[in-house]
Parts: C-alpha cells; sequence; structure tokens
C-alpha cells in the first residue's frame, strides 16, 4: 500500500498548514536546528525552518556533499544504504528537529540520529507527515521523541 504526500504538495493551504503544525510541534522540543533528509525531507524542513527562523541542514545520500562530512549506514529490506551529513552541520549541544515526509521502517531516521549524535548533538524530536505505524519505525527510534501529523 503505498501513501502518497503529492497531494499535500499541490494543495497551498494543505501544504501552508502541515508547515504550521509542524512548527508548533517543532516549537514544544526547544529547538536549535532544523534537519532534513534526503530528498523529501528537504521538502518540508526548508520552509519549517524558514517559519522558525532557524537554520536548516542536510543528511544526504552518499556522495552528494561536498564539504567534509560523516557517513553512517543503515539497513533496508534489500541492502545497505548510506547517508551522511557536514561535519559543520551541528555544533556541540545544538537541539535537532529532524524532518521527513514518512516515517516507515526507521532505518534512515535511526542514522541521521547517530550522525548527529556523532558531532555531538542531541536529538530533540523527530517530525513526519505520515508515520506508518504498521511499518513499526517507532522501534528503531528508540526513547526519542517522534511528531508525526498523519498515522495510519
Amino acid at each position: 500500500m503505498f501513501k502518497d504526500i503529492t497531494p499535500v504538495l499541490q494543495d497551498p493551504a494543505a501544504f501552508a498548514e502541515s508547515i504550521e503544525r509542524m512548527a508548533e510541534l517543532a516549537k514544544s522540543h526547544d529547538v536549535d536546528v532544523i534537519i532534513g533528509i534526503e530528498s523529501r525531507g528537504f521538502l518540508f524542513g526548508v520552509p519549517l525552518a524558514m517559519q522558525m527562523g532557524l537554520p536548516f541542514n542536510m543528511a544526504r545520500k552518499l556522495g552528494k556533499l561536498p564539504y567534509d562530512r560523516i557517513s553512517e549506514e543503515y539497513s533496508l529490506e534489500y541492502g545497505v544504504n548510506t547517508i551522511e551529513m557536514h561535519t559543520d552541520a551541528i555544533s556541540p549541544g545544538q537541539r535537532a528537529y529532524v524532518v521527513d515526509d514518512l516515517l516507515a521502517t526507521g532505518g534512515t531516521a535511526a542514522a541521521a540520529a547517530r550522525l548527529i549524535e556523532r558531532l555531538n548533538g542531541q536529538v530533540a524530536a523527530f517530525g513526519f507527515l505520515v508515520e506508518l505505524s504498521f511499518l513499526e519505525g517507532r522501534s528503531k527510534l528508540g526513547g526519542y521523541s517522534i511528531d508525526a501529523l498523519i498515522t495510519y
């Protein structure tokens, strides 16, 4: 079963409301920086960071970042993948709100959390437009706080 975020992106009012609601949730976590997970996390993370007046940084697929970076592997149903962050994406002690469109199995989000912690930052919380609860992604995110606007 495929859940498509395209209708939200095609409706300016729905998209704006999604960002507003995500900002309300993020504010409750005392956030210093927004981290978007490639690529659809950028669609929600950039306007969220702008609305909150916070910096935005990226967790990207292997080989996409031009500066000094650190990498983290994570498991997929069909193999292994890697995400990276710039070494200056998080300052020590900064609290990050990690944003993506969808929480499915949680592997990518957990890898992003490990990158943030390796840079001596803290994961304040995760924010998702959609959570597919039947895939149990929360279980890979342990004790982290998780916000989702829609849950299936």
